[in-house]
């Protein structure tokens, strides 16, 4: 081969090799090529906050209601009212002292009988029950029933303006006994309300241990003196 021609080979081989050298990938390129070092080695990115704000402040608190709601109240119970009773006479009370004005009168001279009579002065009827307690003067003594009073529910009832009587016998001049000037008087109410003696003058009454007796209260001054 001649000097020319193999000069020529030489000058197309070196230019072959600096034309691979250019085209070809530099030693650090060849280091770091291949996919990333996180996906080469497998872990998860890093997850991001959940509900963090993109301004820093504090997360708000998920599922928490904005407002209580008012507790509720039972509604009150009716109370039934009382059906008004058909009864006239369920709110008429006893009669007492402070509800009538009180008299007695001679009725029998030779006996020393009396006539007692009451009078409702009150605005409302009011009802008499048993017989007038009654005490002579100053002593101890009290007249004894005479009779049988009506029961309850039959007893007087007295309408404002209305008079009941009833009977104080006289005993005999028996020498057990003395004269009295003035008798008192009290209700039976069936209670143990206190009352105020109503006085009446009596002037010589003679009054005999256990002979002196009153009768019940009864509307007319006839069957009072003779019970």
């Amino acid at each position: 081969m001649s000097t020319i021609r193999r000069a020529t080979l030489v000058a197309a081989a070196a230019s072959a090799a600096l034309v691979l050298t250019a085209c070809g990938p530099s030693g650090d390129d060849a280091a770091g090529a291949g996919p990333t070092a996180s996906a080469t080695s497998g872990a998860p990115a890093t997850p991001t906050a959940t509900g963090a704000p993109s301004g820093g402040g504090a997360p708000t608190a998920t599922g928490t209601p904005t407002g209580t709601a008012a507790p509720r109240t039972a509604a009150p119970t009716k109370t039934a009212k009382p059906k008004p009773t058909t009864d006239p006479d369920y709110d008429v009370f006893p009669c007492s002292t402070f509800d009538v004005t009180f008299s007695a009168s001679l009725a029998e001279k030779t006996t020393g009988s009396y006539l007692l009579k009451i009078t409702n002065k009150s605005g409302k009827p009011c009802r008499v029950l048993g017989h007038p307690i009654v005490t002579f003067g100053a002593s101890d003594a009290a007249a004894v029933q005479r009779g049988t009073a009506p029961s309850l529910e039959d007893s007087l009832r007295l309408e404002p303006g209305a008079s009941a009587y009833a009977g104080l016998m006289g005993g005999p001049h028996d020498g057990k006994g003395s004269t009295v000037d003035s008798i008192a008087m009290t209700m039976d109410t069936e209670s143990d309300l206190k009352q105020k003696p109503l006085k009446a003058s009596t002037p010589g009454l003679y009054v005999s241990p256990d002979k002196n007796s009153v009768t019940a209260w009864t509307d007319n001054a006839e069957d009072a003196l003779s019970l």
